[in-house]
């Protein structure tokens, strides 16, 4: 079977390489065929300059679609063969400023002939062919512009492993993580409290036993994340949101979203009529999900905390 058949469409940056190579040394052959003495990586410098223009490497960069120290390298290679000449700029001396040599042009008008006969063949192909890769490629160039191959396995990456997110009860094997988890946010702004570290160290006896709940998100069957459903008694809320941690080498993957919506609807589907958070306005991210998620800031506080600087409200039920 053949290589690409069995790798399917991932391989498509070494396929075009290969395409890339076969034209590249057809494109070598075929100037020695006219007896031009250049690259084929000249060319399009050399299209650029052919109108007798001086042109920046800057320039030319951006009307060629290369970076400025790829034709800045060629450039060099091409003065050095004579066929290009770099032109003082008395108005800023910073900027490289390039035109064909007198050799350089003679060049560019006997490849006028070759470039005729390049595109004719190149037609040619095109009628043989079932599609017409020219206006396939410039298609997939504007669709890249717009989201890369990179940022579109990145999305598809991240929806994946949200999947395999799985969202679990509390067990006392989960004690440890629950208090790393938590420490480790907490201490890279603050330091621990003594409310933190008595649910931290027994969140059965502090949380669960007290009518509340704890989530864990579990990856590869590793816990990650965690969120507190801490039970409010002689309060308007039914419950407070808190305890809210992601593992930092597995963040940005949706976790901590999926804890507080499945905290959230577990609450509401239990017939809790209000939540209550705590937080602080540092927690940029926390701070905008809960905002996300339905809930409203309070106009007064009262802080458990010492690092608490605001306290939201969410009502599931009117």
């Amino acid at each position: 079977m053949d290589f690409f058949e069995r790798t399917g469409k991932m391989a498509i940056g070494s396929r075009l390489r290969i395409l890339s190579e076969i034209v590249s040394k057809d494109a070598a052959s075929i100037y020695e065929l006219y007896g031009i003495n250049i690259k084929p990586k000249w060319f399009p410098i050399f299209f650029s300059l052919a109108d007798g223009d001086t042109k920046g490497v800057t320039v030319i960069a951006k009307e060629i679609g290369q970076t400025h120290a790829s034709v800045s390298t060629i450039a060099k290679e091409m003065v050095k063969a004579g066929v290009v000449a770099e032109v003082k700029n008395d108005t800023d001396r910073r900027q490289t400023i390039i035109t064909l040599t007198k050799h350089g042009q003679e060049l560019a008008n006997e490849l006028v002939v070759q470039c005729r006969d390049v595109e004719r063949a190149v037609e040619q192909i095109s009628d043989e062919a079932t599609h017409d890769l020219w206006e396939a490629l410039a298609e997939w160039e504007k669709i890249l512009a717009e989201k890369s191959i990179f940022q579109r396995v990145a999305e598809i990456k991240s929806l994946r492993e949200q999947s395999e997110v799985l969202i679990v009860g509390y067990e006392n094997k989960y004690q440890k993580a629950y208090f790393q988890l938590n420490k480790q946010w907490i201490e890279k702004y603050w330091t621990l409290e003594p409310h933190d570290i008595e649910q931290m160290t027994n969140p059965r006896k502090h949380i669960l036993e007290q009518g509340g709940h704890i989530f864990v998100a579990l990856f590869e069957n590793k816990p990650v994340g965690v969120v507190a459903l801490c039970k409010l008694h002689d309060s308007p809320y039914d419950y407070e949101l808190a305890k809210l941690a992601v593992d930092p080498k597995i963040q940005r993957k949706g976790i901590g979203r999926k804890l507080c919506e499945y905290a959230v609807d577990w609450a509401s589907k239990s017939g809790a009529k209000a939540l209550f958070l705590e937080s602080n306005t540092k927690l940029r991210p926390a701070i905008a999900l809960y905002r996300k998620l339905g809930f409203k800031e309070l106009p007064e506080y009262h802080p458990a905390y010492a690092r608490g600087d605001i306290q939201m409200e969410l009502k599931l039920q009117y």
